[in-house]
């Protein structure tokens, strides 16, 4: 095994990234056959810029009989990339870290501590069944990933040039603003040219191998 010189904390966003194609609200939406009104709620987010805390208020309205079970089905179903708990245990074996940021609520990021991450942020939803109303403050949007980060490097003992970000939108279009090592992961050209890679495919161990041969 090759090892990166020196320490690196690697930064994962989620939705269309870690999930190809997708993202927690479309597939915790599947579950409840609320695949339509998610699909219409995310074109507004895409296309007419509604905030994201306006999109929480509006996804927790939609999904008022969630409940744990749909939680952890949609999670199970989602299509991951392969190779994500490989990538994870192999950067952690070098003595490095692993984090992801993502605007999806926190009941789904945070499950995903189980594979192996140091750290995961989400945006602040309450707890599944819903019994109080969204907190607009919690809900992330792309700044956050920013503060976020340098939060994480403080944690960690790493500075902003000893990371690594992973993404696919404009969300992520900051956060690759003040990291010199990133990688576009099946990202449209928006992101794609302001990144140091890209990757097109369905392994991150694929998308990780570029930033090893690139440090090498």
């Amino acid at each position: 095994m090759t090892t990166l010189r020196g320490r690196r904390l690697h930064l994962f966003d989620l939705d269309g990234t870690l999930i190809r194609g997708s993202a927690a609200a479309v597939e915790i939406s599947r579950q409840l056959g609320l695949s339509e009104e998610i699909q219409q709620l995310e074109q507004d987010f895409l296309l007419r810029e509604l905030a994201p805390d306006e999109f929480a208020v509006r996804a927790h309205a939609l999904w008022a009989d969630l409940t744990p079970q749909h939680v952890t089905a949609a999670f199970e179903g989602a299509p991951w990339l392969a190779g994500i708990r490989e990538v994870w245990a192999e950067i952690r074996a070098e003595g490095s870290h692993c984090a992801v940021i993502s605007l999806s609520p926190d009941f789904f990021v945070e499950r995903l501590l189980d594979w192996g991450l140091d750290a995961a942020h989400g945006s602040r939803w309450p707890a599944v069944p819903f019994i109080e109303p969204i907190h607009r403050p919690g809900i992330l949007d792309a700044s956050a990933k920013v503060r976020i980060a340098a939060d994480l490097c403080a944690r960690f003992g790493v500075d902003a040039a000893d990371c690594v970000a992973y993404g696919d939108s404009m969300s992520d279009a900051e956060l690759f603003a003040i990291v010199p090592e990133t990688v576009a992961v099946n990202a449209d050209h928006h992101l794609a040219d302001l990144a140091r890679h890209r990757y097109t495919g369905g392994d991150l161990r694929e998308a990780y191998a570029l930033v090893r041969k690139s440090a090498a």
